[in-house]
């Protein structure tokens, strides 16, 4: 049975004064306390360490570590080269831990010693109807006794395969993916807790979402993950192509494959997230406008991202061993 001061819950941080002392009050709640909490401050330069010191200050298993500007990779490497403890839980600023979320990735670790990589859930905070539309339009559907995706911030793993991977690469995005992939290479065996959830906010509007994935894009590109991504948004616009020379060269009517490819994409989005949002949704023309708008502008900063990164030198290197 693994005991409380046998994982470490480590959390890079970066001005989260806005959503940090909902996720302290949500660990503070956990049904499973981990042994130590490590707060890793990447240069934050609002009053983020103020405020999680304030929070916490009468309890000793919390400790900020103050690391300087350093991307999401550096901060969960130094985070876990400072705990002593066998386990290491992930989680990041801007989540709300549900009160079991940390009891049921443990129970699922005690189900097989062998195991050393536990993934839980995670479902997008949704309060606004852009943040729905957001959902459908680039949030993994969720389908029932089954996990999103990995996902770094929902999970617990042995220290051990941190070691033996090298950690996370210095990275601003897809450092977690790196991590995670380079440790199933290993061999390393994977279980999966669909129940253990964690409550994520998504960018608010158009502007914020757009400047996100353009920063993924970007740094997806720098670290070879096209075939995942990039390809795949390419190969639509290949095809809109094909109907945009057909109408200009063969006949007019081929320009109306346009909206019916766009419609047909967005038709699938809301279809594949019907058991959270209900069958309405996929006759709601509203949906569809906020859905259609936001895929077009992920589509559109998958673009910028990826002529970004042809033209300019990655930040950081990734190793490739």
């Amino acid at each position: 049975m693994i005991e409380s001061a046998a994982i470490s819950l480590v959390i890079p941080v970066f001005n989260e004064s806005n959503s940090i002392t909902v996720l302290i009050k949500s660990i503070d709640k956990q049904t499973f306390q981990p042994g130590q909490v490590l707060f890793i401050d990447a240069g934050s330069t609002d009053n983020t360490v103020k405020l999680i010191r304030e929070a916490t200050n009468s309890d000793k298993k919390y400790k900020v570590i103050e690391a300087g500007r350093a991307m999401p990779g550096k901060a969960r490497n130094i985070g876990v080269s400072g705990a002593a403890t066998a386990w290491i839980a992930f989680t990041d600023a801007g989540i709300k831990l549900e009160t079991s979320w940390l009891k049921k990735l443990v129970n699922k670790a005690d189900e097989n010693p062998e195991t050393a990589m536990i993934y839980g859930n995670y479902h997008p905070i949704i309060n606004t109807w852009f943040e729905k539309c957001a959902t459908m339009a680039y949030v993994p559907p969720l389908i029932s006794g089954k996990i999103r995706g990995r996902f770094i911030a929902s999970s617990m793993v042995k220290k051990e395969v941190w070691e033996k991977t090298g950690g996370f690469p210095d990275w601003r995005a897809a450092e977690d993916l790196i991590f995670i992939e380079k440790a199933e290479q290993l061999g390393y065996k994977v279980a999966y807790a669909p129940e253990a959830n964690v409550y994520w906010q998504l960018r608010p509007g158009i502007i914020s979402t757009f400047k996100r994935f353009d920063l993924y894009s970007k740094y997806n590109v720098w670290a070879g993950r096209q075939a995942y991504w990039h390809y795949g948004v390419a190969r639509q616009y290949s095809l809109v192509t094909i109907f945009i020379l057909l109408g200009i060269f063969h006949y007019w009517v081929w320009f109306f494959m346009i909206p019916a490819w766009l419609i047909a994409r967005t038709a699938k989005r809301i279809f594949m997230h019907r058991h959270e949002f209900g069958w309405k949704e996929l006759f709601n023309p509203i949906t569809y406008l906020g859905v259609m708008l936001i895929t077009v502008v992920v589509d559109a900063a998958t673009f910028t991202g990826w002529l970004k990164a042809l033209l300019s030198k990655p930040v950081n290197k990734i190793s490739k061993s």
